[in-house]
């Protein structure tokens, strides 16, 4: 697939920086939408660096000598979280001329390749590659449960595509953490990942898994930062509102792909699907993601809202000034809720809309939409 729209993305990075980072999970199509992009630019003269291929791993061990010797066109570096030192080196001939633009791959977040947002500020732009969006695809049913990794979504059978996922988590469990420095023994941190299967949707407490895992809750925020910091999990802010009343004050965890959170489950199929007593709460995660990337919207504009009392709402996007609340709700009967009115009432929403899965909107009050996950949804912002 072409994804278009992140090809347009990386073309606006680079008219206002010299650098562009491209980040997302691994086996997302970073890889791929790069060549794709180099190929809408046959002019261009392209060097490119796969930091996990020994020789282009050797060829920068004086990374100053190498690079400069491409003193303009691309220069692409793939994995680039193998080597966060180079960020300081890139910084120098950014500076040096404009004429060479760096597109910089990493299967990390900018929060774990701290060097990034540190050493080139004001430098280099950030595009957020994740798997397949319902936008893109047109198959909500097929996409929930295969999640929307290529090579999982695009597998010949829901049996292949479940077989790529479990190779997938070992991989990341195995390989994929260690490589970013971390060293957490692979069988501590699928137990972490599978206890987090089973919290998913719910608050995080860290006590809790913490001490059926045998660490420090210190221990077990670490290991969320981890899967947060490799798109592996959504941690979802609660907002605070003065409203003399208890709030909840601890994150939500939601898993960013659900065919991963699947196949952590053992669900194999629509039926397994079907038949699962949290199938609301895995329909909330799914949809929240979805919003999310539709909205285009940053993890710092994105919250939950709870009361001790028991009112809530889903998700709360808070951008340009305007607060728009989404109620999930895994029904073909939309209804206004008293908890949906006390939240329009004490969060002073913009407009709320209750998203359930279907094709169709239509208003429900004032200010509150039923809205239909496969359509798409007018930007409110």
């Amino acid at each position: 697939m072409q994804r278009p729209k992140y090809q347009r993305d990386i073309e606006q990075q680079f008219r206002v920086h010299s650098a562009c980072a491209l980040l997302g999970p691994r086996q997302v199509g970073k890889t791929t939408l790069s060549k794709l992009f180099i190929e809408l630019h046959p002019q261009a003269e392209v060097r490119r660096f796969d930091l996990e291929n020994p020789l282009d791993l050797a060829k920068l061990d004086n990374p100053m000598l190498a690079l400069s010797r491409f003193p303009k066109g691309l220069v692409v570096i793939d994995e680039i979280q193998l080597r966060p030192e180079l960020f300081p080196v890139l910084r120098v001939l950014i500076d040096e001329t404009k004429e060479r633009k760096f597109l910089i791959l990493g299967s990390a977040s900018r929060d774990l390749i701290r060097q990034s947002s540190e050493t080139l500020a004001g430098r280099i732009g950030y595009i957020e590659l994740m798997p397949f969006s319902l936008e893109e695809v047109q198959q909500s049913p097929s996409l929930w449960l295969r999640g929307g990794f290529p090579l999982s979504f695009l597998a010949s059978n829901d049996e292949e595509s479940f077989l790529w996922r479990q190779s997938y988590v070992t991989t990341f469990l195995e390989r994929d953490i260690a490589s970013l420095g971390f060293q957490i023994p692979p069988q501590q941190m699928r137990r972490f990942w599978l206890m987090l299967a089973h919290y998913h949707g719910q608050i995080f407490n860290a006590s809790e898994i913490g001490r059926a895992l045998g660490v420090s809750d210190q221990t077990s925020r670490r290991y969320l930062d981890i899967l947060v910091g490799t798109f592996m999990i959504r941690s979802l802010s609660p907002w605070f509102e003065n409203l003399g009343k208890r709030q909840v004050k601890s994150p939500k965890i939601f898993f960013r792909d659900s065919g991963i959170l699947h196949v952590l489950l053992g669900i194999k199929s629509e039926e397994d699907l079907d038949r699962h007593p949290k199938l609301g709460a895995f329909w909330e995660g799914f949809a929240i993601e979805e919003l999310c990337r539709q909205m285009q919207v940053v993890a710092e504009e994105c919250y939950f809202w709870k009361t001790q009392a028991g009112a809530e709402l889903d998700l709360l996007i808070v951008k340009n000034g305007k607060r728009i609340g989404f109620e999930i709700k895994y029904t073909d009967s939309p209804k206004i809720t008293p908890s949906m009115k006390i939240a329009m009432q004490d969060l002073q929403l913009d407009h709320l809309y209750l998203v359930f899965p279907g094709k169709e909107a239509f208003p429900l009050a004032e200010k509150i939409t039923a809205h239909g996950l496969s359509l798409p949804l007018k930007d409110p912002f």
